[in-house]
C-alpha cells in the first residue's frame, strides 16, 4: 500500500438518525443520551496551540462546552468550566482536563444572575491570575408551537442566559485581558435561518451575532479579538431536554450530511479562534452547519 494512502486520516462514521425516541428534563445530561455524544474524549490530540493560556467556558460540563474544554486542555490551557446544576457531568469533564495535565476550576451557578457572572470572572482570576479566553457558550432553549404558548418568564430567561450574560461576563473579563486575548460566542444557524418553534432562542442567537460584531470593533484597540461560531444541529443534552421524543429521533436528518454534528466536530473551530495564530480574525461568524449555508 502507498505510504500516502496509509497516512490518510480516518473519516469518522458518526451515527445518523433515526435515533431512539428520548426526552430529559432541562438542562439534561450527556450520560443519558442514546447514542452517547462524542466530545473528543478518545480522539483529540493536542499540539500546544494554547500553551500557558487560561480559559473560562460557560456550559463547559456537556455538549459543545465539554468538547471545547477537552480540546483546550489538551492544547495546553488551564480551564474553568461554569455549569448550572449537573454536577456529575461537570466532575467528569474536570477529570478529563486534569488527566490532560492542566488545572481545572469548576464554577456552579446561574449566569442569568448578573452578580454571579461577575463572581465567576473573579473566581477565575483569583485561581489562575489571569484570563485569556472567554467562551460564552451556555444557552437555554425550549420549544413552543405557537406565540401564545410562550410564557413571559420563558422569554425573559432565554434572554437572560443567552445574551445578557454575555454582556456581564465580557464586561467583567475585559479588564483582566491582555492583547492577544479572545472572546468566542456561540451563536447558531438560527441567527440567519430562525426555527419558528424556537422563537426566543433564535432571537437571542441573532442578537449574539450582532453583539459579536459590535464588541469586536469596541475591543480592537485593546488587541482583544471577538468572534462567534454558528453551529447547525449538534447532538447535545439540550436536544432531548427541549424537544419531543419524535423530533429528537429525527434530529439533523434534514441537513446535507443527514445527521447532527457530534460536539467534537465543533471543537477545532473554537481552538482556531482562540489560538494566537488567528490574530487577524475578529468580528467573524464561523458556520459549522454540515453543508447548509447561512442565509
Amino acid at each position: 500500500m502507498n505510504k500516502s494512502t496509509e497516512a490518510r486520516p480516518h473519516y469518522p462514521d458518526y451515527p445518523k438518525p433515526p435515533f431512539p425516541e428520548q426526552t430529559q428534563e432541562l438542562p439534561g445530561s450527556f450520560k443519558l443520551m442514546d447514542p452517547k455524544p462524542d466530545h473528543g474524549e478518545q480522539s483529540w490530540r493536542g499540539a500546544g496551540r494554547l500553551e500557558g493560556m487560561v480559559a473560562l467556558i460557560t456550559g463547559g460540563d456537556s455538549g459543545i462546552g465539554r468538547a471545547v474544554a477537552i480540546a483546550f486542555a489538551r492544547e495546553g490551557a488551564d480551564v474553568a468550566i461554569s455549569f448550572l446544576t449537573e454536577q456529575e457531568d461537570a466532575a467528569d469533564t474536570a477529570r478529563l482536563i486534569t488527566e490532560s495535565g492542566r488545572r481545572c476550576l469548576q464554577i456552579p451557578g446561574d449566569i442569568a444572575d448578573p452578580d454571579r457572572c461577575r463572581q465567576m470572572i473573579e473566581q477565575v482570576v483569583k485561581e489562575f491570575g489571569r484570563i485569556d479566553i472567554l467562551v460564552n457558550n451556555a444557552a437555554h432553549q425550549d420549544t413552543f408551537e405557537t406565540l401564545d404558548d410562550i410564557p413571559d418568564e420563558e422569554w425573559q430567561r432565554t434572554f437572560a442566559v443567552n445574551i445578557h450574560a454575555m454582556f456581564y461576563l465580557a464586561k467583567a473579563a475585559v479588564p483582566h485581558m491582555k492583547p492577544g486575548s479572545s472572546i468566542i460566542n456561540t451563536a447558531s444557524i438560527n441567527a440567519d435561518a430562525p426555527n419558528p418553534g424556537l422563537l426566543a432562542y433564535a432571537t437571542t442567537k441573532g442578537a449574539i451575532q450582532n453583539f459579536t460584531g459590535g464588541l469586536a470593533q469596541l475591543l480592537a484597540e485593546k488587541g482583544i479579538r471577538v468572534n462567534c461560531v454558528a453551529p447547525g444541529p449538534v447532538w447535545t443534552p439540550l436536544i432531548p431536554a427541549s424537544m419531543s421524543g419524535e423530533k429528537t429521533s429525527k434530529f439533523g436528518a434534514n441537513y446535507p450530511l443527514k445527521r447532527p454534528a457530534q460536539p467534537v466536530e465543533l471543537a477545532s473551530t473554537y481552538v482556531m479562534l482562540a489560538e494566537p495564530m488567528s490574530s487577524y480574525v475578529s468580528g467573524a461568524t464561523i458556520a459549522v452547519t454540515g453543508g447548509k449555508p447561512l442565509i
